[in-house]
């Protein structure tokens, strides 16, 4: 059976570099001064220099954006997230999709969590591409910042199994869209590194870009509340834990040797972790004894873009694409809900063609 391949990834971002202003604008938000303190402390430690929006920072200090879409006292509801999700979803990820080749789209595959509406991205891309309409649509939702690995291994499994095939990922999110006005200190400490983007690419069974060997899930026992995501009024409520840094590193010596199986750690020259944020990363280089070196991707992607939650990952992995010098077996790596690791082996050939 014919094995699958990234051929190419493309990536787009909003206009707006964010995150100064929510840097600045952040504490408005908090009403306990110690908090405000602590908030602009972890501000400064984030190791996150841009974060990018449809939303444009506003020149008072005291009003967020230009569109005043925040607004104090009165942040919008659910419905009003969802219909700015609605009017710039499809531009956000046409940026990423015209840096790509198509071709014979066979598949279409969408990852997002924050945000849905029907007739969707998915069928937006059809009707823009022309592709044709016997063209396969899936739409992967709620998975949280790994959800590309799910979008990828369907991939892997329609690209061996249909020869002809060639799928379309696409991997987008709009994560600023879920500011909360009366957020708890920890919730605001999450603000500080979610941003939007997209990441695009194709995979099919053509032998060029990174082969993707093997996938892996690994669920962390008794961590369902470490990571949640819910559906509320006023956009959607996202618990991020402070202990989920602690339990990865605490859980990943006992992992690692499955998630990189039949490999051992010395095989590996390319690691890409997906960047979580700061202590997320430092957690994952613990856990997994890895050197500063081989964190290298995810730390540049994490200080020019933040969080992306599932287009992040595609970021680092299209870094290690471009650069010819990035060559051999790697191990990538995201965390979600669950709390779940998701794995995946690939290898980079030594010759890359677009």
């Amino acid at each position: 059976m014919a094995n699958a391949y990234i051929n190419q990834i493309a990536t787009s971002t909003p206009p707006f570099d964010m995150h100064q202003k929510f840097c600045d604008y952040g504490p408005r938000l908090l009403s306990d001064p110690r908090h405000k303190k602590l908030f602009k402390r972890m501000a400064k430690r984030t190791g996150i220099t841009s974060r990018y929006s449809f939303l444009e920072p506003h020149d008072d200090a005291a009003i967020l954006d230009t569109q005043e879409f925040y607004q104090e006292g009165h942040f919008p509801d659910t419905k009003a997230r969802m219909k700015l999700y609605e009017a710039n979803a499809f531009s956000l990820a046409k940026g990423a999709i015209d840096q790509l080749e198509l071709g014979a789209i066979t598949h279409v595959i969408v990852t997002s969590c924050t945000g849905f509406y029907a007739p969707g991205l998915d069928l937006q891309i059809v009707n823009h591409y022309s592709l044709p309409s016997t063209t396969e649509r899936s739409m992967i939702g709620f998975m949280g910042c790994n959800a590309a690995f799910n979008a990828l291994k369907l991939a892997r499994h329609i690209a061996r199994s249909e020869k002809a095939s060639r799928v379309l990922v696409v991997n987008l999110e709009l994560c600023t869209l879920h500011l909360k006005e009366a957020a708890s200190l920890e919730e605001m400490l999450a603000f500080l590194i979610f941003a939007d983007g997209c990441a695009a690419s194709i995979v099919s069974n053509k032998e060029t870009g990174l082969e993707l060997s093997s996938f892996r899930s690994t669920l962390i026992e008794k961590s369902e509340e470490l990571i949640t995501w819910h559906i509320a009024n006023s956009g959607f409520d996202m618990q991020l834990s402070g202990q989920v840094p602690a339990t990865i590193a605490k859980s990943l010596p006992a992992s690692v040797n499955d998630i990189i199986a039949p490999y051992s750690k010395d095989d590996f020259a390319l690691w890409a972790i997906h960047p979580g944020g700061r202590t997320i990363l430092n957690a994952v280089q613990e856990g997994a004894a890895l050197e500063a070196s081989q964190m290298s991707y995810s730390r540049d992607i994490l200080q020019r873009y933040g969080n992306m939650s599932s287009a992040t990952v595609m970021f680092v992995l299209k870094e290690m694409l471009a650069n010819a010098a990035a060559q051999g077996i790697g191990c990538a790596m995201a965390f979600g809900p669950g709390l779940t690791v998701e794995s995946m082996i690939f290898n980079k050939a030594q010759e890359h063609q677009s």
